[in-house]
């Protein structure tokens, strides 16, 4: 399958997936002096990308944080990344889920039902 929904989800799994590898190396360097907290940005290339009908043009960037830092010139906040990663989870199971409904709507038409 190969529309532009399934292309849409197949995008934003990606982009959710590597949020949520960042989310978790961010974390993990809560304590290492001198690191800076990095996010990853694609819903405004991926809406771009599907308001133009042609999903070759979505990416991801992944941006340094600019949040202040503290003594140890380290800004990764631990609440705001644990929010982010279950924010994160969330958004991947719906579109898991979006993905399941898509591939019940074929096998629906196929079955004809």
């Amino acid at each position: 399958m190969s529309d532009l929904t399934m292309g849409a989800i197949h995008a934003a799994l990606s982009g959710l997936s590597a949020r949520q590898r960042i989310i978790a190396e961010n974390i993990s360097n809560a304590e290492t002096p001198g690191y800076l907290a990095e996010k990853v940005d694609f819903e405004s290339s991926l809406q771009n990308a599907m308001n133009n009908g042609d999903l070759s043009s979505f990416g991801m960037s992944t941006s340094r944080s600019t949040a202040a830092t503290g003594p140890n010139g380290n800004n990764v906040n631990v609440d705001e990344q644990t929010v982010a990663l279950i924010d994160t989870g969330l958004r991947y199971q719906l579109m898991t889920q979006a993905a399941n409904n898509e591939f019940h709507l074929v096998q629906t038409a196929i079955q004809g039902q």
